[in-house]
């Protein structure tokens, strides 16, 4: 008998998140691992008039991104230049796309050739710029999550049915009406959304950062499960010659299977003029010189999801920790006016619930983990 709650949690995926309607072409991505998730929303997409495309994976071969089996085998610059043409396909023309992670190997890339991936990266860049773009347009409607997997679970340090539950409760896939809360988030972030409209400087204040930017001419974006899930956050693009100053990020900053400890940047005129980190120093440097906007901000997001207080090691969750922010070096959002285009975004965080605070335009408007603008 299928679990209640993937269905559940396929049913917010379909009618919430991708808003599946008749004749909208689907992309299913995910591996094996992923199959219960992946056979209720097939099934799901079907009863909503939609048309899927399943495109599953082996664990460790994953064409949507950077697999460790690709990076591993292809030995031609053609090959690590080739850009998947059924998936830039799918990005270009399709009405949307789901994304589910399911590494069974969460660090199937450590000893992966920095070069060889940063030339990947670039190779896929076009695919992710056709997500950004037509994703802020509207007319691609895409949404990435998880499905939990041993490999997942050993990272949070949970055995897999309690990593089952962590995850199933973050989606709340266990509410009698997870759409409805779902939409509830959306109405209570959306004040501070509505705040922000017309403001110019934002400036972040604790013992881990000390930084001003511009938000001038930018939109906040209110981010309740359309595009993540599960999801909690305030967003926008910051303006990107803005930032000054310093942030020593306190929790591991993961991307492409390698964890970098105690990252730490300096920002002069957006741009990260120094970078260092205790583990994966040289990793981090590497990444941030993919391309010429890799050193700039494309995100600047407040973490607004107190169901989330436990970091796991996935981004996908950490980045949602009520009493957070973070930011993403690389592309931004064009929905949020950011004009960064980058074949990296690499989401870091930074937890705001000790001595920290968060000033706009001069008023105070975060304190220690908590809005407090008009109090």
């Amino acid at each position: 008998m299928a679990d209640l709650r993937v269905q559940k949690y396929a049913k917010v995926l379909v009618e919430h998140s991708a808003r599946v309607v008749p004749g909208d072409r689907v992309l299913l991505e995910g591996t094996t691992a992923a199959e219960p998730l992946l056979r209720e929303l097939y099934i799901q997409i079907l009863e909503k008039g939609g048309h899927p495309h399943l495109m599953m994976a082996l664990p460790g071969m994953m064409p949507f991104s950077q697999d460790e089996m690709y990076l591993a085998h292809a030995t031609t610059d053609e090959q690590i230049d080739f850009v998947p043409t059924f998936y830039k396909t799918a990005y270009e023309e399709f009405e949307s796309r789901i994304r589910i992670h399911s590494a069974t190997n969460t660090r199937g890339q450590t000893n992966a050739n920095p070069e060889k991936a940063t030339r990947r990266s670039k190779a896929l860049s076009s695919i992710t710029a056709a997500q950004f773009s037509r994703g802020g347009e509207g007319k691609f409607k895409w949404v990435t999550t998880l499905y939990p997997t041993s490999g997942y679970a050993q990272d949070a340090n949970m055995s897999l049915e309690e990593y089952e539950d962590f995850v199933f409760n973050a989606v709340h896939a266990n509410e009698a009406d997870p759409i409805a809360f779902w939409k509830s988030v959306e109405t209570s972030q959306q004040a501070a959304v509505d705040y922000m409209k017309g403001k110019s400087e934002v400036i972040l204040r604790g013992p881990n950062v000390d930084l001003k930017l511009s938000v001038k001419g930018r939109t906040f974006m209110n981010s309740f499960g359309t595009f993540n899930m599960p999801d909690g956050e305030i967003y926008t693009g910051p303006v990107e010659d803005s930032l000054n100053g310093w942030v020593k990020y306190t929790y591991p900053a993961n991307y492409g299977g390698v964890s970098v400890e105690n990252a730490e940047l300096t920002f002069e005129n957006g741009k990260v003029v120094k970078a260092t980190a205790d583990k994966n120093e040289a990793y981090l440097n590497k990444a941030l010189d993919t391309d010429a906007n890799s050193r700039y901000v494309g995100e600047f997001a407040i973490g607004t999801n107190f169901d989330i207080q436990k970091f796991t090691g996935n981004i996908l969750f950490d980045e949602k920790i009520g009493g957070s922010f973070h930011m993403a070096l690389g592309a931004g959002y064009p929905e949020t006016g950011s004009k960064n285009k980058s074949a990296i975004h690499w989401d870091m965080i930074c937890d705001l619930r000790t001595d920290s605070e968060i000033l706009v335009d001069g008023e105070l408007f975060y304190k220690n983990g908590q809005f407090v603008f008009g109090k």
